[in-house]
């Protein structure tokens, strides 16, 4: 395999602003008196705020709105599908095009890196109380971050080696690169959050704790009932794209990869595929590409490597001899459509499944396997939000979900006294 694609797998795949294109970007802001664009954020992230900053040069001030309202800003910034939210709220839609929100944010948070600027401290004066966050994921980050800045004693358990949940273990790192996700980290470990790592949690070990936040996400694989799901070369999208997240260069994906999906989750395993050597890739959906729920712009991306993509088939069976050798598709609508591919391999990126935390905690879940929290409460002393609650949306969902359910024990800690 090819040393110079391989090399492509960690670099990312779209370049920033530089100083002078986020002036000239921030310059096209029509200061707007209701700023649509900070209503459109789901996490409180303040656009309209950052941007005026950036426009009358004060960086770091731009810096800090992000910071303090979303801890994952550098994430989130490539991450969040600012096209369905604050872009497409942006008052200059009906004028020419929205202002680059997401691109902004980004260069906001990378002058932050670059200049080493310290802007999140927790209070000198700590509460008594102690918080247990299950699962380093986003909505666990953003509620950990919110609790620390209060002054409570926060710890976080994840059973992998590092911190970022999704972010470290889902995302192909040239949308989101690992150093990206890691200075986020590093501002909730400022802010005095203690990690355990490798640390699969049982219920005796959250005992000692005031409150317990769980934010596991989804990490079961949701196959579909299909001959052929045992066979080596099946994936589902989270171990596909944490195999090759862990392994990076060494990970093969094989020659031929197809990949089952219509979201962001399917683009990332195919360009993942791509970029770590395999020579045919392609995208199977069902559905048509209107009514995929992927960002267009990463489909063009992937149409750019060369991934083909191929819509209104469903999988019927998989094939082969002890391992993946073909695969059968069936329209979507009209079942007379036939597809037979080859394969080395199959990913699957039809949504996940919860894992069962009954067991850790006295929690009620639903029909789905998700936890049944409103407002983040999941009962006594128990709280839960993110991907585990909503069954998988976005992470600038999950941090706002998160800081709702920091809000809500924050609220249970003050009522029961613990202070």
């Amino acid at each position: 395999m090819s040393k110079v694609v391989k090399a492509k797998y960690t670099a990312e795949a779209v370049a920033g602003f530089t100083h002078r294109t986020a002036m000239e970007e921030a310059a096209r802001c029509l200061l707007c008196h209701d700023a649509p664009c900070s209503q459109g954020c789901p996490a409180g992230t303040d656009p309209a705020k950052f941007i005026r900053s950036i426009r009358f040069r004060n960086v770091k001030g731009a810096a800090e709105t992000i910071r303090k309202n979303n801890i994952l800003g550098g994430s989130c910034a490539r991450v969040c599908p600012y096209d369905r939210l604050c872009e497409e709220a942006c008052s200059r839609c009906g004028i020419d095009k929205p202002i680059e929100i997401g691109k902004l944010q980004r260069y906001a948070i990378e002058q932050e890196k670059l200049f080493g600027m310290k802007i999140l401290e927790s209070p000198e004066e700590k509460k008594a109380g102690k918080i247990a966050c299950i699962g380093a994921g986003p909505a666990s980050l953003a509620c950990a971050a919110e609790l620390a800045k209060t002054g409570y004693e926060v710890t976080v358990f994840e059973r992998e080696a590092k911190a970022g949940g999704v972010l470290t273990y889902g995302i192909v790192p040239s949308r989101l690169p690992q150093d990206v996700v890691d200075h986020d980290i590093a501002q909730v470990e400022g802010l005095g959050v203690k990690f355990e790592f490798n640390k699969a949690v049982k219920a005796d070990d959250v005992n000692e704790y005031d409150a317990v936040f769980v934010g596991a996400g989804l990490w079961g694989a949701n196959l579909p009932e299909i001959d052929g799901t045992d066979l080596d070369g099946v994936y589902s999208a989270v171990d596909f794209l944490k195999e090759a997240r862990t392994k990076k260069e060494a990970f093969d994906p094989g020659k031929k990869v197809i990949v089952v999906g219509g979201g962001d989750v399917a683009v990332d395993c195919a360009v993942t595929a791509k970029l770590l050597g395999a020579e045919d890739v392609k995208i199977v959906y069902r559905r048509t590409l209107e009514e995929a729920p992927g960002n267009i712009n990463e489909f063009h991306y992937a149409l750019s490597l060369g991934i083909g993509i191929t819509t209104g088939m469903a999988p019927a069976a998989i094939n082969g001899s002890g391992k993946v050798e073909t695969v059968e598709f069936t329209g979507f609508r009209d079942e007379a459509a036939k597809l037979a591919l080859s394969a080395d391999a199959i990913v699957f990126a039809t949504g996940q499944t919860p894992e069962d935390m009954t067991e850790i905690a006295p929690v009620k879940v639903t029909g789905k396997g998700t936890i049944e929290a409103p407002e983040g409460k999941a009962g006594g002393k128990f709280f839960a939000a993110g991907d585990i609650v909503n069954g998988g949306k976005t992470v600038v969902e999950a941090v706002a979900a998160g800081k709702e359910a920091a809000d809500a024990i924050i609220a249970y800690l003050e009522e029961k006294g613990v202070k």
